[in-house]
């Protein structure tokens, strides 16, 4: 019955039936576990097959994609938003519209109740629900989803970014403590950095390279920022950046809350993935041998000449350390975006001071066990040509 949830025009605020009833025996056999195990588990073993597993698997895998329809059709709604963007929900509330009561009462003396019905509300948009949909899509569906969210209320088009939620105008105070805070500020429509970097870097896994590198120079990613703007180093990440949405205009674009935040743990995946590649060392299959290859992600214009201005034609480089010891240097011959191009070759320095020329575009498992140990290795020279 998964098509009929599928057609927004048979949608209503009202729970279906089919999902209430569904919900009601899930959630009571969560309880009903829970309880069983509060004080520690029996120690009995079960037996399930794979056809067991491959049951269950289908029938969760089923219901998830049952209620990725109807958040799609349902969609958000908020000031700026009439649902119709596109863009994946990240929060509904239920309330419960019908029940009966059970006889029995809390320590306060009030009645429980079992529901009988429930009521869908809908929120305005947040950033973290397409940030969560891109992991689990394709690079062509998470394009969508890019593109979607780049033209909805969610982009601060005046600072470049991304802000954690469009405008929570008129939402109710039951929403949570970001309703405390004005427009702009902390959870309320503000540049959260650790949420729009997860949404950079799902950018960057799922190959995006064009978009991902606009982004980061019109200013969404340290250190392009505005510096002015920032108010702080642009070394140093920030909790949340106050959004134009602020209605101090000296305040929009700075930084609050420097610390090693969330976002800071999102940028070190965003290096990795932009210098080093999403495998370094692998099992190639027909041999079954360990093997190392770096597969970076980077634009041209990164690369810098030795000679400055006036290069004469050398090759453009660009070093980092690699497990914080061995210098890698990448030398761009080629001269374009290094878009997981595999290498012409290696010209690997070890600390006995001998060196090894690797034709091809990947490490054997000798040489890549030593530069896994670290200690073996000086630097590795890697040419595009």
């Amino acid at each position: 019955k998964r098509n009929e949830f599928e057609d927004p025009s048979m949608l209503n605020t009202t729970v279906p039936d089919y999902f209430f009833q569904y919900w009601n025996e899930v959630a009571t056999a969560r309880e009903n576990y829970r309880e069983e195990v509060r004080l520690g588990f029996s120690g009995k073993t079960a037996t399930l097959t794979p056809e067991d597993l491959q049951w269950i698997l289908k029938s969760w895998l089923l219901e998830i994609e049952k209620g990725k329809a109807r958040a799609m059709a349902m969609g958000s709604l908020g000031d700026d938003d009439d649902g119709t963007s596109g863009i994946i929900p990240t929060y509904f509330s239920y309330n419960v519209k019908r029940w009966k009561e059970t006889g029995n009462h809390n320590e306060d003396g009030r009645p429980l109740v079992v529901p009988l019905e429930m009521e869908v509300e809908r929120f305005p948009l947040f950033l973290e629900g397409p940030v969560r949909m891109m992991k689990a899509v394709d690079r062509e569906e998470a394009m969508t989803i890019y593109r979607k969210v780049r033209n909805s209320p969610l982009r601060d088009e005046k600072l470049n970014m991304y802000t954690i939620s469009a405008s929570l105008k008129g939402q109710n105070m039951d929403m949570g403590r970001m309703m405390a805070f004005p427009s702009g500020w902390l959870e309320n429509q503000s540049v959260w950095l650790h949420m729009s970097y997860k949404f950079y870097l799902e950018m960057l896994r799922k190959e995006m390279f064009v978009e991902f590198f606009h982004e980061m120079q019109s200013g969404g990613i340290l250190p392009f920022m505005n510096p002015d703007s920032y108010g702080r180093s642009l070394m140093e990440c920030s909790s949340f950046i106050a959004s134009s949405a602020f209605e101090d205009p000296a305040r929009q674009g700075r930084g609050f809350l420097g610390r090693l935040s969330g976002s800071t743990a999102e940028f070190l995946s965003i290096w990795i993935l932009m210098f080093i590649g999403p495998d370094v060392f692998y099992i190639n299959e027909p041999t079954g041998e360990l093997r190392m290859q770096l597969l970076p992600a980077l634009p041209l214009w990164l690369f810098e000449s030795d000679q400055g201005g006036d290069d004469n034609g050398q090759p453009l480089t660009i070093s980092f350390k690699l497990f914080g010891m061995i210098t890698v240097t990448y030398y761009n011959v080629v001269r374009e975006d290094l878009y997981r191009v595999p290498p012409s070759r290696y010209v690997v320095g070890l600390r006995d001071g001998s060196t090894t020329d690797i034709y091809g575009p990947s490490i054997p498992q000798w040489l890549a066990d030593k530069v896994r140990r670290v200690v073996f290795t000086d630097y590795i020279s890697v040419y595009f040509e």
